[in-house]
């Protein structure tokens, strides 16, 4: 005869079931017992590596009702193997499967340091092998009217150009308006550093603080966010919360796609 063992457990005492979710990357959960929140980096052999907006790492075991999502608990599951192709860039721009890099163009774009070159590459990427864009930084713009003389631009070989904090008055626009031709567009956005271009809701913040004149920007922001004093970690903290364009302010949006149409023109 089969045996029979009811669950005798009072209604009130049994708990709830909770949903699942797939550990995808870049998942935000907190773990339950300790509070340790992050962003999914890893999902192997019944654990899960999430890391937190300091850059610090914690492996955990991927327990039934073990994280909280969004305040709510659920269990996390290895996500599937075969992950659904996207069918938009992270620019919002149709998805080409398949698709191969064009070869270079002769024109360039050109932005002035590796943190907004890591940025446009983040966000259009895809968009500018497609195009054969290449991007290059600077490393500052001081001798901005020598670098484009040294590129020599053309009809056929246009140079885009990025800048920060260009606005009235200001020394980047100063150096800017030193150069003229018709086959360069110079564009910049209001922000002091592009790091201010990412939203900050979707860094997790209230707001970009307001730094003191004088003081080096990235490190006063890192002291004001309780941040360690790291720049280059910060940033890359700021870059992993960057996933498509709807994470970027539109004054920074606008500007690298007039650059990639003014390059790619015939």
């Amino acid at each position: 005869m089969r045996s029979y063992n009811p669950d005798l457990t009072p209604p009130w005492k049994r708990s709830a079931p909770v949903p699942e979710v797939p550990a995808e990357v870049d998942l935000v959960v907190e773990e339950v017992s300790t509070g340790f929140c992050g962003a999914v980096i890893r999902c192997e052999a019944g654990t899960v590596t999430l890391e937190d907006r300091f850059g610090k790492h914690r492996v955990f075991p991927m327990e039934p009702r073990g994280f909280l999502l969004e305040g709510k608990v659920v269990t996390l599951t290895r996500p599937s193997a075969a992950p659904t192709r996207p069918t938009r860039t992270a620019s919002g721009s149709v998805a080409v499967p398949g698709a191969r890099a064009r070869v270079a163009r002769a024109g360039r774009i050109y932005v002035e340091g590796r943190h907004d070159a890591e940025l446009v590459e983040r966000v259009w990427g895809d968009d500018l092998r497609i195009e054969g864009v290449v991007v290059e930084y600077l490393e500052g713009i001081d001798d901005l009217p020598a670098i484009v003389a040294d590129f020599a631009p053309a009809a056929d070989a246009r140079l885009g150009i990025l800048v920060d904090h260009l606005v009235p008055g200001s020394k980047e626009s100063r150096i800017a308006a030193q150069v003229s031709s018709p086959d360069v567009l110079i564009v910049g956005h209001p922000y002091i550093d592009v790091w201010e271009a990412v939203k900050p809701s979707s860094v997790g913040i209230a707001a970009w603080p307001v730094i003191p004149r004088g003081e080096d920007w990235k490190t006063g922001v890192c002291r004001a966010l309780g941040w360690p004093q790291n720049t280059g970690a910060a940033w890359q903290h700021i870059l992993s919360k960057v996933r498509t364009y709807k994470d970027l302010e539109p004054s920074l949006l606008g500007r690298v796609e007039e650059l990639i149409d003014f390059v790619t023109a015939p």
